[in-house]
């Protein structure tokens, strides 16, 4: 934990104190930050406060009073509920404005994770509970120089096997064909090679499976590729070094000498609004404007309602790239949530536009690394079908 970095931070957002606060392990972000150990049986509830400025606060149940211990700052006990009623509102009395896990009504679904009793009993003592949404992005989605350079390895080895991908659909589709299953074990043993690792596999969809968003295929109810047929490649994945964080990418194919029309119509509509997202975000972050994830989301989406196909984008413009493939920073949603998180300098998220008709579905996706005074796409941009 970086007790002084965590302070800053909350003088900077004009926020008293930041809680934390778990029980069974339900907060695992609490865990991250604080840089507790998991593997803690945790049967009791525990709190622990980090004022904007002085000594932290703990307040811990007697059987499990050890719990803490490897944090700084004072330690009370409690057994009975009056005493964690108690001791909360010593703990507490100082401080007003009180960041927690929580979005208001659960907007941000992956930061709300304070129950509502506790809520209750909180705001019954008087306190606002703020959203610790921006504070956990910054503190789990915001990247060091040496981590940018593992997203451009990953990077590198990532374009290097997708358009190999392709030239091997190619090769084996004339060759007596292949299938969806076999092309994602053949990606996946080139990670291997290139010493790369990934949370799952990727997506290899062709033709109605690209409809799709989130595809699996397996090895049981594949589907086989060949001449003619429209692929997807979805492909994420990182280097195998410690605090390494991912790439994340989506390309198309076709596999023939030209797509039909309506496949590179699709694709164009689908391109715009790609591009659409990337130069909002440039013009605004050269100019020295802060964005927050939803406003990325509506010049990609408006961009597909005037084609006619906006209920065919049925899922968010994208998503906060770290350690994780899906990370705690802002994500690019006015859809699913109204996404009021702030774009962070070093953050790094995706832009990744689809239409998904029930023949096929087109996306394109690319990732975009934000400086304090700049913005860039990190890796290759896919401007035409590739023709495999």
């Amino acid at each position: 934990m970086n007790l002084a970095a965590i302070q800053s931070a909350l003088r900077d957002r004009n926020i008293d104190a930041w809680l934390f606060y778990d029980h069974h392990h339900r907060d695992p972000i609490a865990y991250r930050v604080l840089g507790i150990s998991e593997r803690l049986m945790v049967t009791r509830r525990w709190f622990y406060l980090i004022p904007s400025a002085g000594e932290p606060q703990k307040l811990v149940h007697k059987i499990e009073s050890g719990h803490l211990d490897s944090l700084p700052g004072e330690k009370r006990t409690y057994s009975a509920w009056q005493e964690l009623f108690d001791g909360l509102k010593q703990m507490l009395s100082r401080h007003r404005d009180i960041a927690m896990q929580y979005s208001p009504n659960n907007g941000v679904f992956t930061i709300s994770l304070v129950d509502g009793g506790t809520l209750d009993l909180l705001r019954g003592l008087g306190k606002n509970i703020v959203s610790s949404g921006d504070l956990v992005a910054f503190f789990e989605a915001t990247w060091s120089e040496e981590q940018i350079q593992t997203h451009y390895a990953a990077r590198d080895a990532i374009d290097r096997i997708t358009a190999a991908a392709f030239q091997e659909i190619g090769r084996r589709a004339r060759n007596g064909g292949t299938t969806e299953f076999e092309m994602q074990q053949w990606i996946l043993e080139a990670f291997s090679r290139e010493d790369l690792t990934s949370d799952d596999p990727p997506v290899v969809a062709s033709n109605a499976n690209s409809g799709n968003p989130h595809y699996a295929p397996e090895g049981s109810s594949c589907a086989p590729i060949r001449p003619g047929d429209f692929v997807l490649l979805d492909i994420w994945g990182k280097k195998k070094v410690p605090e390494a964080v991912y790439y994340d990418i989506t390309w198309t194919g076709f596999v023939g000498q030209a797509p039909p029309d309506r496949i590179q119509q699709i694709f164009q509509v689908v391109r715009e609004a790609r591009n659409a997202g990337a130069r909002f975000v440039q013009e605004a972050i050269t100019s020295g404007k802060q964005i927050a994830g939803w406003q990325v989301d509506d010049p990609v989406r408006e961009t597909i309602r005037q084609a006619g196909y906006g209920n065919y984008f049925v899922h968010r413009t994208g998503h906060s790239i770290g350690t994780s493939v899906h990370a705690n920073g802002a994500n690019m949603d006015n859809l699913e949530v109204h996404d009021e998180r702030r774009i962070l300098p070093n953050s790094c998220f995706s832009i990744e536009p689809g239409i998904y008709l029930p023949e096929f579905g087109v996306r394109s996706e690319i990732n975009m690394l934000v400086r304090d005074d700049r913005a860039e796409v990190t890796g290759k941009i896919q401007n035409e079908i590739v023709i495999i």
